[in-house]
């Protein structure tokens, strides 16, 4: 069993339209100087931190791949940045990305043996555009209950709303359509949502989750701007968003994944395997979004992503 060593730190992050010194979170799990590539971990939300997603610092224990994660800038234990609510030319892609290159940088994770990418709903959909761009040192790709095009994910949550009950379905229109998002008809239906589809286990909300719906509520600044004010109500500035186009230049090994009652529909799935030129997919039997925190699938998922993650590449001669 290898060691658990634990090294966190903060990387410098300097965007250019802000004076303030800004930084990036990180948290290490296991020996950057193994020999084998470590994964780095993005999260979803966009602004839910990092430790909703720790079930994956077992790759160390289990597989001997370090863990890298991180906090995305603002939120959670990085530079926040609230005098940014709003701003929808300042939140998007390109951010992130920048954000991502200056941590790998800042490792030193792009000489050899490299590193993998695993990342979470929009952590998934920051490491498709990400790997698109074929960086140096990205080993293999693991998109998790990501989304290839915001439109698909659209029609998606529709498929899903259409299953609720009338009543909720008729409290989530009235909400939307006041843009009143308190009401308790409102909040009985998007629990009812989130434990169907968002997080399926016995217990809701697990502990794991509780530190991610903390950062959300605390500062609403990232999920707001690119998401909207509600999980069913997308206004922000990813409403249009889509790396569809780009799939064809992911030149990696790629592992696919969702649940079968994930809030990341098949249909936003399929451009994923349509387009990846090496890639494979998988849906887990009665997951959800958060189906790496709920009973029973834990384990398995890890199986399936340390697996894909240390088998040899078979090289065609």
């Amino acid at each position: 069993m290898a060691e658990i060593k634990i090294k966190e730190g903060k990387a410098p992050f300097k965007i250019a339209s802000i004076d303030e010194s800004c930084f990036t979170y990180y948290k290490i799990i296991g020996d950057l100087s193994s020999g084998l590539p470590p994964v780095v971990v993005a999260h979803g939300g966009p602004g839910a931190g990092h430790e909703y997603l720790l079930t994956f610092a077992d790759l160390w224990r289990n597989y001997g791949l370090p863990v890298v994660f991180y906090d995305q800038i603002g939120c959670a234990s990085s530079t926040h940045l609230q005098h940014k609510a709003g701003d929808r030319s300042f939140w998007q892609e390109q951010l992130f990305q920048d954000e991502l290159d200056n941590l790998i940088d800042h490792l030193e994770l792009r000489r050899d043996p490299g590193f993998h990418f695993l990342g979470q709903s929009w952590g998934g959909m920051l490491g498709a555009a990400f790997a698109a761009r074929q960086p140096q040192g990205l080993r293999r790709l693991v998109l998790a209950s990501a989304l290839a095009n915001k439109e698909l994910a659209t029609r998606g949550t529709k498929l899903l709303r259409e299953q609720m009950p009338p009543d909720m379905r008729q409290a989530l229109e009235e909400a939307e359509k006041k843009a009143e998002y308190e009401g308790p008809a409102y909040k009985e239906a998007l629990d009812f949502y989130f434990r169907k589809h968002v997080c399926r286990a016995e217990s809701y909300p697990p502990v794991d989750l509780l530190p991610a719906l903390k950062n959300l509520s605390e500062d609403t600044t990232v999920y707001r701007t690119m998401n909207g004010p509600s999980p069913l109500t997308a206004d922000g500035t990813l409403d249009k968003w889509t790396v569809i186009s780009r799939l064809p230049k992911i030149n990696v090994p790629t592992l696919v994944y969702n649940g079968e009652f994930d809030t990341s529909h098949d249909i936003a799935q399929v451009p994923f395997f349509e387009l990846i030129p090496r890639v494979r997919w998988i849906t887990f039997p009665n997951g959800g979004h958060m189906c790496h925190l709920e009973e029973g699938l834990r384990e398995r998922i890890l199986k399936v992503v340390g697996e894909f993650l240390t088998q040899k590449e078979v090289v065609d001669v």
